[in-house]
């Protein structure tokens, strides 16, 4: 009987496997390199040093970076775009904004489709989706044939109003599937059909280059998978918080562009919970950079505005995560006004950080942290070992003789400045949103997050920090924790109170019919299906609308506009109940709930003296200096188990740091749950 769930989380540097005995309930965590060239290679390593049969794996979902690493290195299949004429150059256009408002010299990336490879057809459909030029065929017919002498791989077809009539797309998409046989083609109104020219287009542009790519990926590692005896589903984490399975990557591909991404932020919420908070936000902090996430009231912030690169959004809902540069590996440098910095540049994992002896010349966090004693010299369970004394060497001559510094006092401030940087984050993710962080507990992973996490919270008055049992690994374990998800829309403008409850119960069943029948080609039985709905509204005259949810069936919309104006008023400060509301679109979530782990619950076997493993002189500013400081071994801390700082909590994947002021519980998950201790006057 097949008794394992099976999480991977594909990183740059490394795939993070994640194993669940459903027997025992037992967890087993894996880090190996990951395979760039093939990532297939690195998950079935990773499995195989798990010492888990794949024929005894019957659930297997995974985050991936295919789709993130294609956008960033533009290595895309050779794709055309097809629109309606007039329309060529909207990827070009835009929206006429930047990144950077006040820089003259950097420019927005160029499109991923070059113009040489945008087509022009005569067609047309008005606002109200009525067709005004029908799709003249044959000149259809004389494209495709230009196409295929070109020997494009894939076409983004996106003409203008069809969002609200997808007639002619669907005859180009027919014709082009007749004579370009294995050609990838994908429809706007097939994948987002909402208003706005450029998001539409842009969406359906950046589903045409990872179509094809996604597809070999997911064949090829489901191939693989099969080969090795496992006979489930191969499912693929998407931006929304959901998985997909094989079949309906080809239809949303774009969804995938930030795969990995959402995983920590689903399993950051799931430990919060699980700790009895409904508020949180998560930081996962990894080598290069951090990702924010926030949950209030047990639900996480989701976001249509988004992207991989400025300029090219992409439409599907995302849960919502601000990355910020900064990272164990984020360089510590001054610049031009003299003024010590933290990243975004990063030493990366090669050459790495000084003390990783690989040609590293420049001074990181990770050497801060080894130099003021708070990172231990041998990590992985001693696979790996740190030189102090480089780290000692590069912090010393180009940040503490520059700022007449000891070497400690160098480190520290590269740590206080990494810590400001992460500060302004959270800020702008929870403060900057409406939401008070004091009202909130910090849930800290990744390699470096749980060696930053009290001391972020100390800044920000967060009263509870909380360190999951495997932080490193954290992010694969959210690709366990997730339901196969679908997100699907649609433009719907009217003014609130001109419509009834049954003129919008006939939109969502629409929708609705749609989302059951994704559902069940993913295999879900009626009894696992849960439909949750959405109201798009705003104040008539507004660009931006607000998403609020509303019951089935639809009785009435008192209860929506008054949950309208409440948001309103946390996000934006204000609301007007005399003001005309408008509906801008309605939206229909298909969750298709799969089993998930129920993670174990520990006795309190020995004692902390148990995992007392030595003592160690770690800096801290609020200690005065140096403090002799008991190291423990996490594996060997008992549940229920109660100490103060200072102290270092050392394991394989990760290192919590504990300052002065900060007292700690661990609960019956092993979660370690940190509350700082203010200093009476």
């Amino acid at each position: 009987m097949s008794k394992y769930q099976l999480a991977v989380d594909v990183g740059g540097t490394f795939t993070d496997v994640f194993i669940f005995n459903e027997e025992t309930r037992e967890i087993s965590v894996t880090k190996v390199s990951s395979t760039p060239h093939n990532p297939a290679e690195g998950i079935l390593t990773g499995i195989t040093q798990s010492n888990v049969s794949t024929e005894d794996i019957h659930f297997f979902s995974h985050g991936t970076t295919v789709g993130l690493n294609a956008l960033i290195t533009r290595n895309l299949p050779k794709t055309a775009l097809i629109t309606t004429q007039g329309f060529r150059d909207v990827p070009e256009i835009r929206r006429g904004t930047k990144l950077e408002l006040w820089d003259n010299y950097i420019d927005v990336a160029p499109p991923y489709i070059k113009r040489r490879d945008r087509f022009e057809v005569e067609e047309r459909v008005d606002f109200e989706g009525k067709v005004i030029t029908p799709l003249d065929e044959e000149k259809a017919k004389d494209l495709a044939r230009i196409l295929k002498r070109r020997e494009v791989e894939s076409v983004a077809i996106c003409f203008i109003n069809a969002y609200n009539n997808g007639a002619n797309e669907l005859k180009m998409k027919e014709i082009l599937e007749k004579e370009l046989p294995g050609v990838y083609v994908c429809t706007s109104n097939e994948t987002l059909p909402e208003i706005f020219e450029h998001e539409r287009m842009s969406t359906t542009i950046v589903n045409a280059v990872l179509g094809p790519l996604l597809n070999d990926y997911i064949q090829n590692l489901t191939t693989e998978m099969r080969d090795k005896g496992y006979k489930g589903d191969v499912l693929l984490l998407h931006s929304g918080g959901g998985v997909m399975t094989s079949e309906t990557v080809s239809k949303y591909a774009a969804r995938l562009a930030s795969s990995g991404i959402a995983a920590g932020a689903i399993a950051g919420s799931y430990i919060a919970k699980l700790c009895g908070y409904n508020n949180a936000i998560g930081l996962d902090m990894g080598g290069t950079s951090t990702d924010i996430s926030l949950m209030y009231n047990g639900d996480l912030r989701v976001t249509k505005d988004w992207y991989i690169e400025y300029g090219y959004p992409i439409g599907f809902p995302s849960i919502e995560i601000l990355t910020i540069g900064a990272g164990g590996g984020s360089l510590a440098w001054v610049d031009d006004g003299g003024a010590l910095r933290n990243g975004p540049q990063s030493a990366g994992a090669a050459p790495g950080p000084a003390c990783y002896m690989k040609g590293g010349h420049k001074p990181t966090n990770t050497d801060a942290n080894v130099l003021l004693g708070r990172l231990n010299t041998k990590l992985l369970s001693g696979k790996m070992t740190l030189n102090k004394e480089a780290s000692r060497e590069v912090i010393q001559e180009q940040i503490g003789e520059y700022f007449g510094l000891t070497t400690e006092e160098a480190a520290n401030s590269i740590i206080k400045v990494a810590n400001a940087n992460m500060c302004d984050a959270l800020r702008l993710i929870s403060v900057r949103r409406g939401y008070d962080p004091r009202d909130f507990a910090l849930v800290v992973f990744g390699g470096a997050g749980a060696l930053h996490g009290a001391h972020l919270a100390k800044e920000m008055e967060i009263p509870t920090v909380i360190v999951p049992p495997f932080p490193g690994i954290t992010s694969a374990m959210g690709c366990l924790l997730v339901d196969v998800r679908h997100d699907l829309s649609k433009t719907y403008l009217a003014v609130a109170a001109d419509v009834t409850g049954n003129e919008l119960e006939s939109e969502f069943a629409k929708l609705e019919e749609e989302a059951v029948k994704l559902l069940e080609a993913d295999g879900i039985e009626p009894e696992n299906m849960n439909l949750i709905r959405h109201l798009e509204m705003r104040y008539m005259g507004q660009w931006r609308s607000l998403e609020v949810p509303v019951g089935r069936p639809i009785r009435s919309l008192e209860e929506a506009l008054e949950r309208f104006h409440q948001e309103h008023q946390r996000e934006f400060s204000f609301s007007d109940r005399e003001q005309v509301v408008e509906i801008h679109g309605i939206r229909v979530a298909a969750v298709g709930i799969s089993p998930k782990p129920a993670l174990p619950k520990f006795e309190p076997i020995g004692t902390l003296d148990d995992a007392l493993a030595e003592y160690r002189d770690v800096y801290f500013e609020e200690g005065g200096g140096y403090v002799k400081t008991p190291i423990y071994n996490r594996d060997k801390i008992p549940a229920l188990a109660e100490f103060s700082g200072p102290a270092i909590v050392e394991q394989m994947d990760s290192t919590t740091v504990i300052p002065p002021e900060f007292i700690v519980k661990v609960d019956e998950y092993k979660n370690i749950i940190m509350t700082h201790v203010k200093k009476e006057a």
